[in-house]
């Protein structure tokens, strides 16, 4: 093998750039080119390639985004734009693709895997919703940006004696929710994988004032429930003053921390290792420390589960 390709799909995430630089670093070292392709499936299709060598990776790994940019392809969802994409990688001359993203991109590189054209994915996603991984790139880096909003909010709160309701990214899954709200030292986190009641919220909130507290933080995950009209129902139930807060995209930007620098430097680097040894249909994930690697297809059949004693231990220690 002695071309490759690389693109970063779906949201970005902070350390995707490391991982771009560690895909073409590890294959320079092996003598292998790579082209970066720009706009994720879309680029692909469009044959959107630009080489990438040593010097344009160059001081990328400390920011955040993407330098290949990402989008969604909804030409892509359909054969005949994967066909399209198969043939601009074989025009251009490439051997293999790495795919830099979450779960959609997972299916597409599985996709493109079938088509013939060999094909490994690394897993991008702030949401850490990967199955076969413990962690995901840009997981951790979002969880400290939470981190450092709540401690801030939390400033506020205490100096006007208020309630704050901050709503994190989380449509389906609530990691990043609760590992923030377990680490900013929550009142109550509220996810969509656990059913949850605004009167156990508000008793622990009373509790709290009884005992001399000034303030509390409420994390909820947008697909918990709609934050506005649950701060509504907190001070209406309490008649609390009750303020919300919405991160958004800020929890998406950002330098990456040390964390995801160095999970992304090995993921890409592995990616290449099982591209040039052969392997395909392949994704990379980290478990107790150590890279490894699944059947993308069987990895996706896979469920993955909240930590249930996490959960318990944020609800027991925000007593």
């Amino acid at each position: 093998m002695q071309k490759i390709a690389v693109l970063t799909s779906g949201g970005d995430a902070p350390g995707m750039n490391a991982a771009i630089r560690a895909v073409v670093r590890k294959a320079n070292y092996h003598g292998v080119r790579v082209v970066g392709v720009s706009r994720g499936f879309s680029g692909l299709i469009e044959g959107d390639f630009k080489p990438l060598d040593l010097t344009s990776v160059g001081d990328i790994i400390h920011r955040g985004g993407t330098i290949l940019r990402t989008a969604r392809s909804a030409e892509f969802l359909k054969e005949e734009g994967q066909r399209k994409a198969v043939a601009q990688i074989e025009k251009k001359g490439k051997e293999g693709l790495i795919v830099i993203g979450g779960e959609g991109s997972f299916k597409g590189a599985s996709r493109l895997s079938s088509m013939g054209v060999p094909t490994v994915a690394v897993p991008a996603t702030i949401d850490n919703d990967i199955p076969c991984t413990e962690y995901t790139i840009g997981f951790d880096t979002t969880v400290n940006t939470v981190v450092d909003a709540i401690n801030k909010i939390r400033d506020t709160a205490t100096s006007h004696e208020r309630v704050f309701v901050i709503e994190v990214m989380g449509r389906t899954s609530g990691f990043i929710a609760l590992a923030a709200g377990l680490a900013g030292g929550a009142e109550s986190i509220l996810i969509p994988e656990m059913g949850y009641d605004l009167e156990v919220v508000v008793d622990k909130i009373m509790r709290g004032l009884t005992r001399g507290k000034l303030h509390s933080i409420i994390i909820v995950a947008e697909g918990a429930g709609d934050v506005i009209e649950i701060s509504k129902k907190i001070k209406s139930m309490s008649n609390f003053d009750v303020k919300v807060t919405i991160l958004g995209h800020i929890q998406r930007g950002g330098t990456p921390t040390a964390f995801d620098r160095i999970l992304a430097s090995r993921m890409g680097a592995k990616a290449v290792e099982l591209l040039l040894t052969g392997r395909t249909n392949r994704m990379v994930g980290i478990k107790s420390s150590n890279i490894t690697h699944y059947d993308i297809d069987e990895a996706l059949k896979e469920e993955v589960m909240i930590d249930l004693e996490l959960y318990d231990l944020a609800g027991i220690l925000a007593r």
